[in-house]
């Protein structure tokens, strides 16, 4: 994708690496003993940082150590740290051209979300933050949280090659801050509350949006994609599906432990999106709400 290069002054970046800050630093909040497929889940784009975390309080907090990369003291500085960091700043800087007036035109409050990049560990406003837990979104501080090193995980192990495949990350966490400013996110956590039996499904109606968002921010900026793109973007999508990451994980995929959608779930919403370039068309709760 081509995408023009970053403006410093529209995009709002965080930089936390070379800090040298440990996990028990961070609160002790996340444990390592977890179950690998918790893991694996928690590398799959958008996931909730407040139900992964809760789900690893128990363990203990092990793995501290200091972090290689230096960072920058602004945004300029940190998004030239090298060739991923400037890549994800300049989709963060699209994804603010392409959202920030659609938000305006319907006269709903915008705020651009920050990027944060972090090194092995890290703090978000949602607890501890480590690179096995993926990018994700953290709406206490509307931060998008992003140890690069994922991307070579994204390649070497997932099978999610291509920059579009990385666009895509920052677009799905994008898709989360849309949903957080629109109050999507609210509603869905207090349905969630109140019918805890439906709070996969829920989770995985989220997600799907997310992954509708991702291709919608595309579509509207179909002049930029290049050959080969959207294969990337589709392909990405099924190899972060949960049923595929099951697999990998050496488990029977179970639709009820889903919370993210089945690779064909995913394909079909980031599909959406790229061909329609409407977000409206990312209603993934429509049903439910006809069913009342």
């Amino acid at each position: 994708m081509r995408l023009d290069e970053f403006d410093p002054n529209a995009v709002d970046v965080e930089d936390q690496r070379g800090g040298g800050m440990s996990l028990g630093g961070a609160g002790g909040k996340v444990g390592c003993g977890t179950l690998v497929i918790a893991l694996i889940a928690a590398l799959v784009f958008g996931v909730d940082p407040g139900q992964m975390i809760g789900g690893m309080q128990q363990g203990g907090v092990s793995g501290g150590g200091q972090v290689a990369t230096q960072g920058g003291g602004n945004a300029a500085e940190s998004c030239s740290i090298d060739a991923l960091s400037k890549e994800s700043c300049n989709a963060l800087s699209s994804l603010n051209k392409t959202w920030e007036p659609l938000f305006q035109q319907a006269n709903i409050a915008f705020k651009r979300p920050k990027l944060v990049f972090y090194s092995q560990m890290g703090r978000s406003g949602c607890g501890a933050a480590q690179s096995a837990m993926g990018p994700f979104y953290c709406p206490n501080d509307q931060g998008i949280y992003l140890d690069t090193e994922f991307y070579q995980q994204m390649d070497q192990q997932l099978g999610a090659t291509g920059q579009f495949a990385r666009d895509y990350v920052i677009a799905h966490e994008y898709g989360h801050h849309l949903q957080n400013l629109l109050g999507m996110s609210e509603q869905v956590s207090s349905a969630q509350q109140q019918n805890p039996g439906a709070a996969n499904q829920l989770s995985v109606r989220l997600e799907l949006q997310a992954d509708c968002y991702a291709g919608v921010w595309a579509a509207k900026n179909r002049d930029r994609l290049e050959a080969g793109d959207m294969e990337s973007g589709l392909n990405a999508a099924h190899q972060i599906g949960d049923d595929v990451l099951m697999r990998n994980a050496g488990r029977r995929p179970s639709p009820e432990a889903f919370t993210h959608g089945s690779a064909a779930q995913r394909m079909e919403w980031l599909k959406k999106g790229l061909e329609t370039g409407n977000e409206d068309a990312c209603d993934t709760f429509a049903d439910l709400r006809r069913r009342r």
